[in-house]
């Protein structure tokens, strides 16, 4: 029995390397997938903007956000090098161990085999018994011949399970030499792709630095329109939470639930769309062309994606109010408890102030920004405290 247990946790022990690789594999595998998908993303979005010669700004955008996933995807790849060159060394050193092992083993094997070959007679075996002086002496022969069979049984179990062990890791070293150069050749490739798609923003920002005036005007009026829903938002957040500080306000527990749950999905929040890019970050930022130029400071982050593309609410909640806002067409404002999300530039509403909305349901449609696009405003609110979105949902 105690031999069956022995070679159950030798063949555990074999294929644990084996398993947890192949769960590194596939982990590291869906975060590279999800980078490239982006990346496409962003390929087909510019290829559409150049064809039609779009503003340059728009291009920079989308070139910038591509460059960003570009050295995301990059240092995933020289992690995961250096994390398969780590696991193959420790797999030869496990190897060359098991060897010696193996050596080991099959000398004492050889050893018992050739005692028990000397005392190949099973008559003479039971004669040495039976001619012990007494009933002790007769019964710890008998143990030390049980106990001899015992020996060779559980060293021919314990060769047979490490060169088993052997083989397995043989086989996981070669896996991961494979890997290793597949993915050397594909940092080779992707290092290639980013010296191109800097090259691009290099020249578009060439383009854009000769535009300076037509910028500057443009950029006023987008001031005015962020200034304008950042304003009214202000607003019914302050009317909120001046509701809640009345003393007859009590939160109900159903309330209380429902924020304690959206505050333990931070990171883990669904996307508002299925699929898309971020093209403009949360906080201030100056002009990539223009240094000495601040963009209107961004409550929340604007997602490129697919023209007329379904916007979905990204947690439990009750719808609190309809906007039209220049510049930013319709915005359903979503209520989670002492949390607030807000979605702008749609085209079509599928929902209506005062209805309660689930996680994944579809709130409307979002307007076309262009032939091949969409672009969602997407914010986050804790109280009157402003979130960046990217802290909370889980791409």
């Amino acid at each position: 029995m105690k031999v069956v247990v022995r070679v159950i946790l030798l063949l555990l022990f074999v294929l644990s390397p084996v398993a947890l690789f192949s769960q590194n594999v596939e982990e590291q595998e869906r975060r590279k997938r999800e980078i490239e998908e982006e990346i496409a993303f962003l390929d087909s979005q510019l290829a559409s903007t150049k064809k039609r010669q779009a503003d340059n700004t728009k291009e920079l955008n989308f070139i910038r956000r591509k460059i960003t996933n570009r050295k995301r995807l990059l240092a995933q790849i020289e992690s995961e090098i250096k994390e398969i060159n780590s696991e193959m060394t420790k797999n030869e050193s496990e190897i060359n161990r098991l060897n010696r092992d193996l050596s080991t083993l099959k000398s004492e094997y050889s050893h018992l085999v050739y005692e028990a070959y000397k005392k190949r007679n099973q008559a003479s075996w039971l004669m040495y018994v039976l001619a012990s002086d007494n009933i002790d002496q007769g019964y710890r022969r008998w143990v030390y011949f049980k106990d001899f069979n015992k020996s060779m049984q559980n060293r021919a179990a314990r060769i047979k399970s490490t060169s088993d062990e052997i083989s397995k890791r043989v086989e996981t070293l070669e896996k991961m030499k494979e890997r290793s150069v597949k993915s050397q050749q594909q940092r080779n490739d992707e290092y290639k792709k980013l010296q191109t798609d800097e090259r691009g923003a290099r020249q578009t920002i060439n383009q854009l630095s000769r535009q300076e005036k037509q910028f500057r005007t443009q950029l006023e009026a987008k001031r005015k329109e962020v200034e304008r829903l950042n304003r009214e938002i202000e607003r019914i957040l302050a009317e909120a939470m001046k509701a809640k500080e009345r003393p007859d306000f009590k939160e109900s527990a159903a309330d209380r639930k429902l924020s304690d749950n959206f505050e333990l999905n931070r990171g883990k929040l669904p996307w508002p769309v299925r699929r898309g890019a971020v093209v403009e970050e949360f906080g201030q930022h100056n002009h990539p062309v223009f240094k000495n130029v601040k963009l209107p400071f961004n409550n929340g982050v604007n997602i490129a994606t697919d023209k007329s593309a379904e916007v979905f609410c990204v947690f439990d909640g009750v719808v609190k109010q309809i906007l039209v806002m220049p510049g930013y067409n319709q915005c359903v404002l979503v209520q989670h408890g002492s949390f607030y999300t807000f979605y702008c530039k749609l085209d079509k509403v599928s929902v209506k102030s005062g209805d309660k909305v689930k996680t994944g349901q579809s709130l409307g449609i979002l307007a076309a920004a262009d032939e091949n696009g969409s672009v969602i405003h997407f914010q986050l609110w804790k109280g009157t405290e402003k979130q960046n979105p990217e802290h909370w949902i889980s791409k």
